[in-house]
């Protein structure tokens, strides 16, 4: 387990390294906390368990409030450019580095996976940021989707906009709104009884990602609070992690 720096100027963005032995796959990690912390339980237990499905992991932490749009974006792109930059060192392939998010990281870690443009602060530039920033499998979970409407989480979308964003703004980054033809393959879960971050997000993004023909499997597990991480102590919701495991395989991870 290693800290690296992401940027070349001091900033809070860093990412941790958990590498396997033996190469392969790697997933970058980010964390919820509705664009305001870091959710300790969301990251190392995380890459532990994504370390014994023989995959390394690496555990982003992200720039959030004060900090605004495209901030968080750009650490995001920047982590997955910077595994892929080191992937030699790390035994990783370059071509299989996917991103896992949860809550307000999956609604990251699903703006990583549909954006289209170059997510590139602006110069200097370095070999880094030669390498692609998106990721191959996405993993959301109980994500933040939509940023309007009843469904939205308010405090997500204020920490990460500002108390007066634009509708176009909103729209823009809300995800079923995003997802395309070159989206990559996407698993969702979600409780049915979610009371932070309802359900309908993941539903909406589903029903997006499948009337473009992406590849998507959704879970939605009937009771469980938000938050859950890898659900160890809920034998139910704690499934998905089984679930995910045979995604992943079928995805090449």
């Amino acid at each position: 387990m290693t800290e690296h720096q992401l940027w070349h100027v001091p900033t809070p963005a860093t990412l941790t390294a958990y590498p396997v032995e033996g190469g392969g796959p790697a997933i970058v990690v980010l964390p919820g906390g509705g664009y305001a912390r870091q959710a300790d339980h969301e990251g190392e237990s995380v890459a532990r368990w994504l370390n014994t499905l023989g995959i390394a992991a690496f555990v982003l932490r992200y720039r959030v409030a004060p900090h605004r749009h495209p901030l968080p974006l750009l650490d995001a792109a920047r982590a997955m450019r910077f595994v892929r930059h080191h992937a030699s060192e790390w035994g990783v392939d370059p071509l299989r580095v996917g991103v896992l998010g949860f809550s307000a990281g999956g609604h990251l870690a699903g703006l990583l996976a549909t954006e289209t443009a170059a997510m590139l602060p602006e110069g200097p530039h370095d070999d880094i940021d030669r390498q692609d920033a998106r990721p191959g499998v996405a993993v959301l979970c109980y994500p933040v989707v939509t940023l309007s409407g009843a469904p939205a989480h308010q405090g997500s979308v204020t920490n990460l906009l500002g108390p007066e964003p634009a509708g176009a703004q909103l729209a823009e980054l809300s995800l079923q709104h995003r997802a395309g033809p070159a989206t990559p393959p996407v698993f969702l879960w979600h409780t049915a009884d979610d009371a932070v971050v309802p359900v309908d997000n993941s539903l909406l993004l589903a029903s997006a990602l499948a009337a473009h023909q992406v590849p998507v499997e959704l879970h939605v597990y009937p009771n469980g609070r938000h938050g859950l991480g890898l659900a160890e102590a809920d034998p139910a919701v704690g499934e998905w992690t089984t679930a995910c495991a045979r995604f992943l395989r079928t995805q090449g991870w």
